[in-house]
C-alpha cells in the first residue's frame, strides 16, 4: 500500500469514528437538551458496577448520574432484542433497507472538508477523505440516495402504515430537495466553483478588509432556505411526517432490534452531515476569521505569528466547535417547534421554499453582472 493511500485511508477512518462519536453523542445530549428546556433532571439512572473496579465504581455511577452511559445501555438493549421480519416481509430487503441508509449517510462526509492543507514529511494532505473538484454534487447525490433506504423498508415491511411512511418520506424528499438544490446554485455562482475546498478557502477572504466572505453574509436567504430543507430531509421535528410516531404511521414500523438502532443512527448522522454542510457553505468551514497560513493579521494592524500545525489544529477545532453549535441548534430546533400537517408541509416547500430560492437565483444574478 502506497503511503498517500495509508494516509487516505487514516483520514477516513478518523473521520467515521468523530462522526459516529458524534451520533452517539447526540443520544445523551437529546435527552439532557429537551429535559433543560422542558425544567426536567433527565437521564440520570442508567449505569452498572463491577466488583473487581472497587473504587473506581463511584466514577461509574458519577457518569450514570450524568446519563452518559444511557447510550451504552441502549446499544445493549437493541442488540439484545428480538429481530422480527414480518410474515409478508422481504427478509433480504428488510435488512438491506436499514444498511442503505446509514451507509450513503456516512459515505457524504467524504468531500466534506475539515482542516486546512496539512504539510507532513514533505507532501501536502488535504484533510478531507476525497478531493474531488465537484465535491458539492457528490455530497448532494450521495446524501439523496439514502432516502431509497427508508422508502424500500416503508415497502417491503407488509404493512399499510409502514408503506404510507415511506411514501411521506418520498413526497417530502421531492418538495425540499429541488429547494434545497436550487439554493445552492446562488453559492456556486457568488464562488464559481462547485469543489468545496475551494468554497471553504474563499471564504477566508475579507469584504472591506474586514468581513469574513462567508456563506451567510453574500447569501443570506439561500442560507435560511438550505438550512431549512436540509432539517426536513432528517425528517425530524418539525418535518418528521415519514416516522409519524404519535400516529403509528412510520417507515421503521415493523423494524426491531438493531435494524431499527440503524434507522435511529441514521437520523443522528443526518443531524451531524446537515451542520457539516451549513457551516462549510455559509459559515467559512474550517476558517477562523483573520487567521492565515503564518498566523493571525487583524484589520488594525496587529498580528500574531502561528506555527503550522498551530494553523492546521485551530482550523479543525474551529470546524468541529461550529458543527458542534449548529447541532445544538437544531435540537433546540427539534424540541421548540411542534410538528407541521402535511399540507402545511406541502406548503412550506413547494409554494414559499422553491420561489423564494428562484427568486434568490435571479436577484444573485441581476447583482452580479452589476458588481462586474
Amino acid at each position: 500500500m502506497t503511503p498517500d493511500l495509508l494516509i487516505k485511508l487514516g483520514i477516513g477512518g478518523g473521520v467515521l469514528f468523530i462522526v459516529l462519536n458524534l451520533a452517539g453523542l447526540q443520544t445523551w445530549l437529546e435527552r439532557k437538551q429537551s429535559a433543560l428546556m422542558q425544567d426536567r433532571i433527565g437521564a440520570n439512572r442508567a449505569y452498572f458496577t463491577w466488583r473487581w473496579l472497587g473504587p473506581l465504581n463511584w466514577v461509574l455511577r458519577k457518569l450514570g448520574a450524568l446519563g452518559i452511559l444511557n447510550a451504552l445501555a441502549d446499544v445493549v438493549k437493541l442488540l439484545t432484542k428480538e429481530d422480527f421480519v414480518p410474515k409478508e416481509g422481504d427478509r433480504f430487503l428488510h435488512t438491506l433497507a436499514p444498511a442503505l441508509a446509514v451507509l450513503f449517510a456516512l459515505l457524504a462526509f467524504a468531500a466534506i472538508p475539515f482542516g486546512p492543507p496539512l504539510e507532513l514529511s514533505g507532501r501536502t494532505v488535504a484533510l478531507q477523505v476525497m478531493d474531488v473538484n465537484a465535491g458539492l454534487l457528490v455530497v448532494l447525490a450521495l446524501a439523496s440516495i439514502g432516502v431509497y433506504g427508508v422508502i424500500l423498508a416503508g415497502l417491503v415491511s407488509g404493512n399499510n402504515l409502514a408503506t404510507l411512511g415511506g411514501l411521506r418520506a418520498t413526497s417530502q424528499m421531492l418538495a425540499y430537495e429541488i429547494a434545497l438544490g436550487v439554493s445552492l446554485l446562488g453559492v456556486v455562482m457568488v464562488y464559481q466553483t462547485l469543489d468545496l475546498g475551494l468554497i471553504v478557502q474563499r471564504q477566508g477572504e475579507l469584504l472591506g478588509g474586514w468581513l469574513p466572505r462567508w456563506g451567510v453574509f453574500l447569501q443570506p436567504v439561500a442560507c435560511v432556505i438550505f438550512m431549512t430543507a436540509a432539517l426536513a430531509e432528517t425528517k425530524r421535528v418539525p418535518f418528521d411526517l415519514p416516522e409519524g410516531e404519535p400516529e403509528i404511521i412510520g417507515y421503521f414500523t415493523e423494524y426491531s432490534g438493531m435494524k431499527f438502532g440503524l434507522f435511529f443512527l441514521t437520523d443522528f448522522v443526518e443531524v451531524v452531515l446537515v451542520s457539516a454542510l451549513t457551516v462549510t457553505l455559509f459559515f467559512g468551514g474550517w476558517q477562523v476569521p483573520y487567521l492565515k497560513p503564518d498566523g493571525f493579521h487583524f484589520p488594525w494592524g496587529a498580528a500574531i505569528p502561528v506555527s503550522h500545525a498551530g494553523y492546521v489544529l485551530w482550523g479543525v477545532s474551529a470546524f468541529l466547535v461550529k458543527v458542534l453549535a449548529f447541532i445544538w441548534f437544531f435540537m433546540a430546533i427539534r424540541w421548540t417547534l411542534p410538528r407541521f400537517r402535511y399540507d402545511q408541509l406541502m406548503h412550506l416547500g413547494w409554494k414559499i421554499l422553491f420561489p423564494l430560492s428562484l427568486a434568490n437565483i435571479a436577484v444573485t444574478s441581476v447583482l452580479l453582472v452589476l458588481i462586474r
